[in-house]
């Protein structure tokens, strides 16, 4: 079993920042692929950004140029999402995702609230 906890979403007023961090711990796969995901009011779930096991990253176009998603040097299995130049549009809540490639066996955080005021 892999657990997911999440933190650091709140209330911000537009132009601001906010940083995520997602810890994943448990029978965790080392080459996994660990993102973020969105859903806003009366939305669906979105793809905001994904680490692979390369490092590589992949951003969704709303957030390229103000997001970054990242991995902890000292623990793999924890990443952040640094949010900057937020947009009231940003609001929603922000998931945690893993995913190991191999077994396409996929786990979900809790959910986090982020709120961007105009």
């Amino acid at each position: 079993q892999v657990q997911l906890v999440e933190s650091g979403g709140g209330l911000v007023q537009q132009g601001g920042s906010l940083r995520l961090s997602c810890a994943a711990s448990g029978n965790i796969f080392s080459l996994n692929i660990m993102g973020w995901y969105r859903q806003g009011p009366g939305k669906q779930r979105d793809v905001v950004a994904s680490i692979f096991p390369t490092a590589n990253t992949k951003y969704a176009d709303s957030v390229k140029g103000r997001f970054t998603i990242s991995r902890d040097s000292a623990n793999k299995n924890t990443i952040y999402l640094q949010m900057n130049s937020l947009k009231p549009e940003d609001t929603a809540v922000y998931y945690c995702r893993y995913e190991n490639p191999y077994t396409g066996i996929t786990v979900w955080g809790q959910g986090t609230q982020v709120t961007v005021s105009s």
